[in-house]
């Protein structure tokens, strides 16, 4: 139970993006920006959480040159994955790990909420935390933010070339969106699941019909005392809903990872190449 507290400490306190509170001046001016130029930002209206959203957009180096349409990833806490002068406790360097691979794939990152991010990355109540209004959250991508992706950029829009991914409560929000949306997301990148956050994400997977998206599971062995156990758990029940011949689901414990953004960058080109694009 130590090891879950304090995992719950560095969720609720330790990210100053999800409590509103700025970090302290010298950890923002020791740091230099350092998204690429294949990066760029717009904002954009989302009456779903009636707010307006920063997002962010990485396109692969010949983008310009080529005519080919692409695959889209879209990733939560977008402040976290390209830009040291955004991130808190180190970025995902999405943009450089896609380059190195000359990825054809683009990647819509949707910045959090701050104090919200707790309500729009968790799909249902927690009794102590509340939360709960992902499906809010996951409207917007789907009604409001995907059909302006696909009509600004050359994009394949079936689920197979729609990938959803993210960490922690990230993770939650991930996993959830392939069984609220099979018709859109057909793979998902699910690193340390926050599945503690409420039993029901458990509960909908046993009563789901047949979960066809691939899912790519990723957690650190010394992340809390339990999240392996989480983990296992609900690849057991994705096992009893499709046959596990079907390799549709990938899970990788990683020895000695803890819950932070290394675990994620390190993992997260292993993850992609699993998923297809």
């Amino acid at each position: 139970m130590i090891q879950r507290y304090l995992l719950l400490l560095f969720i609720l306190f330790l990210i100053p993006e999800i409590n509103a509170q700025e970090p302290r001046p010298s950890v923002r001016t020791s740091k230099q920006r350092t998204a690429s130029k294949q990066v760029s930002t717009f904002t954009i209206e989302a009456p779903q959480l009636q707010s307006t959203k920063k997002i962010w957009v990485y396109l692969p180096q010949n983008y310009a040159t080529s005519k080919r349409k692409l695959s889209v990833i879209y990733m939560h806490d977008a402040q976290n994955l390209f830009d040291a002068t955004t991130s808190y406790s180190g970025e995902w360097n999405i943009d450089e790990k896609l380059d190195s691979l000359k990825a054809p794939v683009i990647v819509i990152g949707v910045e959090h909420g701050n104090e919200k991010r707790i309500d729009e990355l968790t799909p249902f109540k927690n009794e102590k935390y509340e939360g709960g209004k992902a499906d809010r959250y996951l409207e917007f991508i789907v009604k409001t933010l995907k059909p302006h992706i696909d009509k600004t950029f050359r994009t394949k829009t079936d689920k197979k070339n729609t990938i959803i991914m993210g960490s922690s409560l990230g993770g939650l929000t991930s996993y959830y969106a392939v069984l609220k949306y099979p018709e859109i997301f057909g793979k998902a990148g699910v690193f340390s699941p926050s599945f503690w956050f409420t039993k029901d994400i458990y509960d909908l997977t046993e009563k789901s019909k047949k979960i066809k998206s691939k899912i790519y599971f990723l957690c650190g062995d010394n992340e809390s005392e339990d999240i392996v156990t989480d983990l296992n758990k609900m690849e057991y029940l994705l096992n009893s809903n499709r046959c596990s011949c079907l390799n549709l689901n990938e899970k990788k414990i990683v020895k000695g990872g803890q819950h932070n953004e290394k675990l994620w960058r390190d993992g997260f080109v292993k993850a992609v190449l699993w998923l297809g694009y």
